[in-house]
């Protein structure tokens, strides 16, 4: 922000009506008219904090697109870096400077985090044992959190110190529980948020969902069971001894390195892909797509994703949430080859699956796997319905079975399925071939796989 010159000391009913005004234009949807408005309180905060702090609250309430939020929060933590109220209220906005529905984005590239968790680190050392150290670890605590893992240890300590302050404090509990679950410690997550929804007045959603994302996640089937009867779920304990219950298949955008699953040295989610899961719970579900990549987890593996959704895909009149990944609970060891094919109607090998046991499934990439761009994906209005109907003649993707399934069993199934077939297909899997003992076949297959993919 540029400065036409020294700014005007406001009132406070000025501060307070062009916040609201701002206010009221974000929620129209205009951010910019927004942003706009802001300008008088940018202006006057260095000298006013009353300024500062009105700024703040538009912040926190997400009343900013994230870059022009992140420019207001660095203004005022640069003009204020000794005011522990200020500097505390800066630590907890920055959830607003960054998706954090998108859980598994790296850690954010900006010095703005940084200089806050050092600053508030700072403060809450010269605080100690004083009134002013529990705004001011909340607000570190959030900053730290903010970081991925580049800074756990000062986030759980602050966390942590929070409950001991002030033990009767529901929030602080949550967030700590909020902690432990995005690092993968589900069984300390889920006592966290077992002690904040016994502190609470009344039954908090947000506190619930977590309580059975941790439950789910310690593989405590019970505690988990109890949450989402009392949310209303007909569900029982079904599949890998946790609850099941009837729900929509969703997407995950699945990660090589999900964040429960990090380190501070490999601090970002490595290859991603979006897949479809068949959904046990709220929470856990199998994979169901055969993956175009090697990210360590694949068709039929058991995972944990998170309650809120990054965005939502649409298909013709169907929106389908799309949740982040957020951890592996149990790998199931497919057995995958990859194939080629040609095929006279659109998905007819697919449709070979049809014809299987076992689980096996015949999965074609070409036809299901497109690639498109971040703003496309990120697009609840897109339809990807027609986005991804994409008809071919050659076929190429994998072919998934369970670990015991014999390959020779396997090829003798899909071999009748496509002797069923009343339009004319073919599908070459030499990896398939050779774990089947077939040498000839195998040598036939590699040829026609090569002719039809290029390698």
């Amino acid at each position: 922000m540029t400065s036409d010159g020294p700014s005007a000391v406001l009132s406070s009913e000025e501060i307070e009506a062009i916040a609201r005004d701002a206010i009221a234009e974000a929620q129209a949807g205009r951010t910019q008219a927004a942003l706009h408005k802001l300008m008088p309180l940018r202006k006057a905060q260095p000298r006013q904090p009353e300024a500062a702090m009105a700024l703040l609250r538009v912040v926190h309430d997400r009343c900013l697109q994230r870059e022009a939020a992140i420019d207001v929060l660095s203004e005022v933590a640069q003009s204020h870096d000794q005011d522990f109220w200020i500097l505390s209220t800066v630590g907890l906005c920055l959830e607003a400077a960054r998706d954090i529905d998108d859980l598994n984005a790296p850690p954010p590239d900006i010095a703005l985090f940084r200089l806050v968790v050092e600053k508030l680190s700072g403060l809450a050392k010269v605080h100690e044992g004083q009134p002013e150290q529990e705004p001011i670890l909340e607000g570190l605590a959030t900053a730290a959190r903010m970081l991925s893992r580049q800074q756990d240890a000062i986030a759980e300590s602050s966390y942590r110190k929070l409950t001991e302050l002030n033990p009767q404090n529901s929030t602080h509990h949550y967030n700590l529980g909020l902690f432990y679950k995005t690092r993968g410690r589900f069984a300390d997550g889920a006592t966290a948020n077992q002690i904040a929804a016994s502190l609470a007045d009344e039954v908090t959603e947000s506190y619930e969902w977590n309580l059975g994302i941790c439950a789910t996640g310690a593989k405590n089937a019970s505690l988990a069971l109890d949450v989402w009867r009392r949310m209303g779920l007909a569900i029982e304990i079904g599949r890998f001894g946790l609850p099941e219950c009837s729900l929509s298949q969703c997407k995950v955008k699945l990660a090589e390195r999900p964040l429960a699953e990090r380190t501070a040295d490999q601090d970002d989610p490595g290859a991603e892909e979006t897949i479809w899961i068949e959904r046990l719970s709220p929470c856990h579900g199998i994979v169901r797509s055969v993956l175009y990549q090697k990210l360590g987890v694949d068709y039929g593996d058991v995972i944990l994703i998170d309650g809120a959704p990054i965005t939502h895909h649409t298909y013709g009149e169907v929106q389908v949430p799309v949740f982040p990944h957020l951890a592996t609970l149990e790998r199931r060891n497919y057995q995958l080859f990859d194939f080629a094919g040609t095929q006279d109607s659109a998905r007819q090998l697919a449709d070979l699956t049809a014809e299987l046991d076992e689980d096996a499934v015949v999965y074609s990439h070409s036809e299901s796997f497109v690639m498109i761009c971040a703003n496309c994906w990120r697009d609840p209005d897109l339809d990807h319905d027609r986005h991804e109907a994409i008809e071919k003649h050659v076929v190429t993707g994998r072919i998934a079975a369970p670990a015991g399934m014999a390959p020779a069993r396997l090829l003798e199934l899909i071999d009748k399925a496509i002797e069923k077939q009343e339009r004319r297909c073919q599908l070459y899997a030499p990896d398939l071939c050779k774990a089947a003992g077939l040498v000839a076949r195998e040598a036939i297959d590699r040829r026609r796989f090569a002719l039809l993919t290029g390698n």
